[in-house]
């Protein structure tokens, strides 16, 4: 019981040191320029260029406007606080409080979840607000946000890993993987209508699947079974979390 109890504590503390590392994220970074536009201002520019001289209805792109804002916007805090952490000469205080390095990463994990879930709104309500499109699925649409939204953000906190005090230089890794993950996960072109080599590399881009699971929100055909994305998106951020805590671990210590 005392061992059980012991436990409990552990756990216990290191949840509220997560918390800690939130808020410290939300008020710190959330609003940094960099954040804002690596998160907030590509989506915009990209579904503008997709969008326009197109022949296609408005509300049928809303859906892939959602997907990819939650893409850069969950993925954008993660790559960031890290390298900004280092070049304050803040990260040697944080890896020596009594927070695991677990917990840390789980901050910042939620930071990026709760980032990109709240900001997800904005093209959800514009999209309902400018074009015809209208949700019918709201569980599905919900799962594929938050789930979609904690692979994206796992992946970013992976990214930070490499130990640079410069946040340029990882976002510029970041970047060099999140495009090309965006361009096969079927945004921009169905899935079913890519190239035989794309729709093999589709299904290593979580975004793939949250962007199925998104437009079935909003009563469109997706091209995964609809048991494969939630499945597929917890494998992701599980393998990411995982592979996070250890380059983190490995590179912590050249970052200082």
């Amino acid at each position: 019981m005392t061992a059980y109890t012991e436990l409990a504590q552990t756990w216990q503390r290191q949840a509220q040191g997560a918390l800690v590392i939130v808020k410290k994220n939300a008020m710190l970074y959330y609003l940094k320029p960099p954040v804002l536009i690596f998160g907030v201002l590509f989506p915009v520019f990209f579904f503008l260029a997709f969008k326009m001289g197109r022949p296609i209805p408005a509300e049928s792109v809303v859906p892939g406007m959602v997907a990819m804002a939650l893409w850069f916007t969950a993925s954008a805090v993660g790559p960031l606080v890290t390298p900004w952490e280092r070049r304050a000469k803040t990260y040697e205080r944080l890896i020596a409080t009594p927070v695991s390095l677990k917990a840390i990463l789980a901050g910042d994990v939620l930071s990026g979840l709760i980032f990109g879930v709240c900001l997800s709104v904005v093209p959800i309500l514009l999209g309902l607000a400018l074009t015809d499109a209208f949700i019918v699925g709201p569980m599905k649409l919900a799962g594929g946000i938050v789930l979609g939204a904690l692979s994206f953000a796992t992946l970013g906190v992976l990214l930070a890993a490499p130990p640079a005090s410069s946040p340029s230089n990882i976002m510029l890794l970041s970047n060099l993987v999140r495009l090309p993950l965006l361009f096969v996960s079927g945004i921009f072109l169905p899935i079913a209508d890519m190239p035989p080599w794309a729709r093999w590399v589709a299904p290593l881009s979580p975004l793939s699947y949250a962007g199925d699971m998104i437009r079935g929100g909003f009563g469109q055909a997706g091209y995964f079974p609809a048991w494969l994305g939630p499945v597929a998106l917890l494998v992701f951020s599980v393998v990411l979390f995982l592979g996070a805590q250890a380059f983190h671990r490995r590179w912590r210590a050249k970052g200082l």
